[in-house]
């Protein structure tokens, strides 16, 4: 029964992350009524989610320092702790100087659920579902700031997001490394 429930478990936090970040990576093509005038959609969404994804990294990686069961993945989680400290603080920047308050997202729910998997999670189920995350996280991520370089209008946002685009394809390079490393041990299925 402990096994049915932990798959079912790993399998919905799977199904999130997917969901997650096929909603990132299909950003709207309308500008919500709540849109600043000077942002278009694709701004829009971008400033959403990595106003949310950076504290995101930042909230999981402090429990992997400590629940990590390897010295690799608990290394891994302080590299997402302190590289994201800087892009929390550069977003903000851009955000005050434009006076944007970014809405907050249904994805904000789908953040503290996967936060509070992770908190519930012990041992090997959290490095499972630490790394897959983070895999699958960080190709969200790097589709929704190579949408923003694409096809964004704010210049501003536009640079932010390519200063910050070679951290996150290093990011996702690390964790498939990490996943690959632990091989069937961190396999989801």
């Amino acid at each position: 029964m402990k096994r049915a429930s932990s798959a079912i478990r790993v399998g919905c936090l799977g199904l999130t992350c997917a969901l997650l970040w096929s909603a990132v990576a299909n950003a709207q093509t309308a500008a919500p009524p709540e849109a600043p005038a000077t942002l278009n959609a694709v701004d829009f969404n971008f400033v959403g989610q990595a106003n949310l994804g950076a504290p995101f990294q930042i909230d999981s990686g402090r429990l992997a320092e400590t629940k990590g069961t390897s010295a690799a993945i608990r290394s891994y989680a302080n590299l997402m702790v302190t590289s994201h400290i800087p892009v929390v603080d550069a977003l903000n920047v851009i955000l005050k100087q434009k006076n944007i308050t970014p809405s907050n997202t249904l994805l904000h729910g789908a953040y503290d659920a996967l936060i509070s998997t992770l908190e519930a999670d012990r041992h090997a189920a959290f490095d499972r579902d630490y790394v897959n995350g983070q895999v699958e996280y960080q190709k969200g991520n790097a589709a929704l700031f190579e949408q923003e370089i694409q096809n964004g209008t704010d210049p501003d946002l536009k640079e932010f997001a390519r200063q910050t685009l070679p951290k996150i394809v290093d990011h996702l390079q690390r964790a498939e490394k990490l996943a690959a490393a632990a091989g069937g041990r961190l396999a989801s299925k």
